[in-house]
């Protein structure tokens, strides 16, 4: 149940939102207002919303615009709209890339064999001849009593994952079986994990091994990035991450264990138990290639609506203004990674939300609501803004997260990401019975979506989260129930998701993303004028961290 640290509050099945202080009522959502907002985000003018040049000016000022007419205040820095987020944008120039097994010399195809990037400060990658060591799964996990690595001296050389968790391929009845939440990823199965665990042991550069059902995308998505990057800049003394990192198809790494003595197959059952010690490839790596730089600033766009009582306690929105930006033409020549679905409907349903609290009564706390930059490249303006935090995150009730709403009509269901985290699901399921809907328990928690959006990085800090991801799992569809809700999401994700057939549409119908935005509305109504202060389950790994905040909410704000 919701932990309570102030005044007694009324039972989550009885909260309801403060009764109005005036004649007026809140507008509703506009499904029209959703599909003109997302039509522009993602026209062809704003050249798929990349970081650092005309897409995000005007990204940025359409997004102030439109802040500024739903009826929200600045809540940026210094009383403005955003927050500056320091940042670099690398992309590799050609690289050349070649590996050495048993005397031979081979060059990789980049990207068709291997894809590489930097998050590196850096204008050129030179690697020679570094041995690659293959490290399993690479998972260092003690409260497992699991550890991949064996003490293995990483320092100079590549190391080689596999995705996802160790139990992921797991039979029943092997002993790793559930031990990492079986078919659900956990961070440790991240890619970003594995870099940057890769970097902790020192390692010059870290590959992981391609596989559809494990990564929950194809290739395609992989290669998608075009050799280009972004992180935000580093502070003075902070740790590295690797010079390289990327992805290998596995038919060609169960080559390289083959010419090293193993068998790809029989290594995979090896790295799913306790016993796996990492396997020196007897393969060298060398890369050479110029490094495109930049250093520019992006910005996070946040607006807020001050609480009428507890203005210093706060419940958030957020969802990410940019997309994957110009690539490499399609097989219909277009360029631009539009991201209409992803993540500008999202913003959308988001705005809708604010405009729709602005026109009503006042909320009693504060609500903020965050257009985050650089999603698609790392989480990286939600991960700085939750390391140089505008509002405090031991007051943050919750955040309720939009990322890619569906455009193929009303629903039955809403689909559940990160089963048995917090209290926020039993809001969620209250709320979702009032809309005349039911949960539904994600259907790809391969995919590890809970860790793959924005409210990730506020989870890290405690703060309870809500994720509405289209991308989850099948919804069951009003008109021809699971079956077409599967045949829209295997559409999308196999064609269009980051991608340039991520395209608005006059055809949309939208009525599944009102019922969204409507429902994280009543969601985020009942915690901003209630005084209940939402908790992690107790076996949740971000539980510890918020109960050591817990005396900043003891007493609540006096009303």
């Amino acid at each position: 149940m919701i932990h309570r640290f102030a005044a007694p509050a009324l039972a989550l099945g009885a909260l309801a939102l403060a009764p109005p202080t005036t004649a007026q009522a809140p507008s509703t959502i506009s499904a029209d207002r959703m599909s003109e907002i997302a039509r522009v985000l993602s026209s062809d003018e704003y050249q798929g919303r990349s970081m650092g040049g005309e897409g995000e000016e005007k990204s940025v000022a359409y997004l102030i615009q439109q802040y500024q007419a739903a009826g929200l205040e600045p809540g940026g820095e210094n009383g403005g709209w955003t927050q500056a987020v320091p940042m670099i944008r690398t992309q590799l120039q050609s690289p050349k890339v070649t590996v050495r097994q048993a005397g031979a010399e081979r060059t990789l195809a980049v990207p068709d064999d291997v894809y590489l990037n930097t998050v590196r400060d850096t204008d050129r990658i030179g690697i020679a001849n570094a041995p690659m060591v293959f490290v399993g799964y690479g998972v260092n996990a003690p409260e497992r009593k699991w550890d991949d690595f064996k003490g293995v001296d990483l320092k100079g050389k590549i190391a080689v994952f596999l995705v996802n968790d160790p139990d992921f391929e797991a039979a029943a009845g092997e002993p790793v079986a559930g031990l990492f939440g079986g078919t659900a990823m956990t961070f440790y199965g991240r890619w970003v994990y594995k870099y940057e665990e890769a970097a902790r042991r020192g390692a010059i550069a870290a590959l992981v091994v391609h596989d559809t059902p494990g990564a929950g995308y194809g290739w395609t998505v992989v290669k998608s990035g075009a050799g280009e990057n972004f992180n935000v800049v580093m502070g003075p003394g902070a740790r590295q991450p690797v010079l390289l990192q990327g992805w290998i198809q596995s038919p060609l790494f169960a080559e390289m264990l083959r010419a090293a003595g193993h068998d790809f197959d029989a290594v995979k059952r090896q790295a799913r138990t306790r016993a796996f010690r990492p396997i020196d490839l007897k393969t060298t790596l060398s890369v050479n290639s110029a490094v495109e730089l930049k250093h520019f600033t992006s910005r996070n766009v946040i607006g807020k609506l001050t609480g009428s009582r507890y203005p210093n306690e706060t419940v958030s929105y957020g969802g990410h203004w940019d997309a994957y930006g110009i690539g490499p033409a399609d097989a219909q020549g277009r360029t631009i990674r539009p991201g209409a679905a992803d993540d500008a409907l999202g913003l959308a349903a988001m705005i809708e939300v604010a405009r729709k609290f602005a026109s009503g009564p006042r909320p009693q706390r504060t609500l903020l609501f965050a257009a985050w930059t650089a999603e698609e490249r790392g989480l990286l303006g939600s991960e700085y803004y939750a390391s140089h935090p505008l509002y405090p995150h031991e007051t943050m009730v919750a955040n309720l997260t939009f990322d890619t709403l569906q455009w193929n009509g009303p629903v039955r269901d809403v689909v559940l990401i990160g089963k048995g985290q917090s209290d926020l699901e039993e809001l969620m399921a209250e709320e979702a019975r009032r809309q005349g809907r039911y949960v539904t328990v994600e259907g790809h928690p391969e995919r590890g979506l809970f860790y793959r959006a924005d409210h990730f990085s506020l989870a890290k800090r405690g703060v309870p989260v809500l994720l509405n991801m289209a991308l989850a799992g099948a919804y069951d569809m009003q008109n021809g129930g699971r079956e077409a809700g599967e045949r829209w999401l295997n559409s999308f994700t196999t064609n269009c998701y980051h991608q340039a057939c991520d395209a608005w549409s006059a055809d949309w119908n939208l009525a599944g993303a009102v019922q969204e935005a409507e429902l994280f509305y009543a969601i985020g109504g009942r915690l901003a004028n209630g005084r209940d202060w939402p908790q992690w389950k107790p076996d949740s790994e971000f539980r510890k961290l918020r109960d050591e905040s817990a005396a900043k909410r003891a007493g609540g704000e006096r009303g």
